[in-house]
């Protein structure tokens, strides 16, 4: 298994595994995946295939990109970022079609 160990203060405080892991780790223990992780591993309603704005700070670390590089590119400030990626704020059409363009994602328009 490889686990990561984040330490603060000289104590464990958080353990970061793989997904896959994390999965066998829940299906052994006989629980079902979160909630919110499954909610952001789908896609949008009626669109299948298409991520929503859920997944953006995933779709984001995928592609190697901090907060302050996508929000730069896109031409918003970092802490808006933020704010879209824990869902506090909902960006206009321009904003989602520029995240959209960035990520590498169709159809962030106007019918999100």
């Amino acid at each position: 298994m490889n686990v990561q160990v984040i330490m603060r203060d000289g104590e464990p405080e958080y353990a970061v595994l793989p997904w896959a892991e994390y999965q066998t780790l829940l299906h052994a223990a006989g629980r079902p995946a979160p909630a919110a992780a499954t909610e952001a591993a789908s896609s949008a309603p009626g669109v299948p295939g298409r991520p929503t704005l859920a997944c953006l700070a995933e779709l984001r670390e995928g592609k190697g990109l901090t907060q302050e590089q996508l929000a730069r590119a896109v031409g918003i400030s970092p802490h808006y970022l933020a704010m879209i990626e824990k869902g506090e704020r909902q960006p206009d059409s321009a904003i989602r079609r520029a995240l959209a363009w960035n990520l590498g994602v169709d159809g962030w328009g106007d019918d999100m």
